[in-house]
């Protein structure tokens, strides 16, 4: 019998409308003083004002901190930390998409009142030292699964992102309510589900901690995924698809939480820190050329994949079907409406290079791919989608 450990978020809440009652979610929890984290462009849509106004309605006081961005600097955690501290923060509330629940993740452990570990100590696997406030995550897009990973991401140089992974940083709660992804842009819906399926993927193909419980997650992700993702890009109010693509995410999640991505990732992070590429799309422009990369590792994976894209059994070619999911998996991004090449978002050729070294310093991600990954193959594989 295969030896594993599986770890995920202690409670979901799936249900449309659930983020107006937070109030009863905290409950449990017994808290006064509620920090809760967003972006500007929640903020100004005024998607959390329910769930503060319920909050506040029952007892609560709330602190909004709403200067998240995408692909967070080190500098906003800090800031985010320090107010909460401030605050004396009972309960945090991550409410947005993957970096708000990233900085909600840090926020609830450093801004806890017995911590005195900096957060320059934190980087890597495993070396948080603290306890951390309860956490609630709120995702408002279909694509991070970061409300149930123990995993945060963090600018830490003009172009650098670093991990933060720990079993600490998994929530006690996340709260799936799909009315908050309705009014996403459909390129931000097509970005995201992507992501997500890359999630899924990849923790089906990982090298590292692939076992029987992320596999199940990762199937069942990618079905409702790649089953809902054109019904909402054709229309952006079907709620159930909505609700269908967001559990879809939180599944693939769970997946790679225990099963860790690997090669699509290492090579999105640097478009993300050169060219603030958004995450999701980084993940698209390279994620065909990666799966044509590594499917000479991982055509049996591929294959078995593949049902769920063509909706077609299984033939008695592993390599037909391997193809089959991969053309699958073009065919979808073809249709997506996304920009397909590195040089559609201001991808310069001279750059490929320093991209590829770049990609190298990864090995947190790479050590999980399905198939070893040099910095000529990075680069070959650059110059595939550029």
């Amino acid at each position: 019998m295969l030896s594993f450990e599986f770890n995920t978020t202690r409670k979901l809440i799936v249900e449309q409308g659930a983020s107006a009652r937070l109030h009863e979610v905290v409950s449990q929890f017994s808290a006064k003083r509620i920090f809760l984290i967003t972006d500007p462009g929640i903020s100004d849509l005024g998607l959390h004002e329910t769930s503060v106004s319920g909050l506040a309605d029952h007892g609560a006081s709330v602190e909004v901190f709403g200067g998240v961005v995408a692909d967070p600097p080190e500098t906003v955690v800090l800031e985010a930390i320090e107010r909460a501290r401030q605050m004396r923060a009972e309960l945090v509330i991550g409410f947005g998409g993957g970096s708000s629940m990233d900085v909600a993740k840090l926020v609830a452990c450093f801004a806890h009142p017995h911590c005195r570990q900096p957060l320059q100590e934190a980087y890597g696997i495993g070396n948080i030292q603290a306890d951390r406030l309860p956490l609630v995550q709120v995702p408002t897009t279909a694509g991070t699964g970061s409300e149930v990973t123990p995993i945060s991401i963090v600018t830490t140089g003009e172009t650098t992102k670093s991990g933060i992974v720990s079993p600490v940083l998994l929530p006690d709660v996340a709260v799936l309510d799909a009315g908050l992804t309705v009014g996403l842009p459909r390129h931000v819906t097509a970005a995201t589900g992507i992501d997500a399926m890359v999630h899924a993927i990849e923790a089906y193909t990982s090298k590292v901690r692939k076992n029987p419980m992320s596999d199940l997650l990762a199937k069942e992700a990618l079905r409702l995924l790649f089953g809902h993702i054109d019904r909402v890009l054709q229309d952006g109010n079907d709620i159930d698809a909505r609700q269908g693509m967001l559990l879809g995410s939180c599944l693939a999640g769970q997946a790679f939480a225990n099963a860790p991505v690997a090669a699509v990732h290492a090579l999105a992070y640097p478009l993300g820190g050169h060219y603030h590429v958004p995450h999701g799309l980084s993940n698209a422009l390279v994620l065909p050329a990666v799966l044509r990369f590594n499917a000479v590792a991982a055509a049996e994976h591929y294959a078995e994949l593949a049902p769920i894209l063509t909706r077609e059994p299984w033939s008695p070619s592993v390599a037909d079907d391997c193809e089959r999911f991969i053309v699958g998996i073009e065919a979808l991004l073809n249709g997506s409406g996304l920009p397909l090449r590195l040089r559609d978002v201001g991808v310069h050729e001279t750059a490929l290079g320093a991209l590829a070294a770049d990609a190298m310093q990864q090995q947190r991600l790479l050590v999980n791919n399905p198939r070893d990954v040099t910095e000529q193959d990075a680069l070959e594989i650059y110059r595939a989608v550029y």
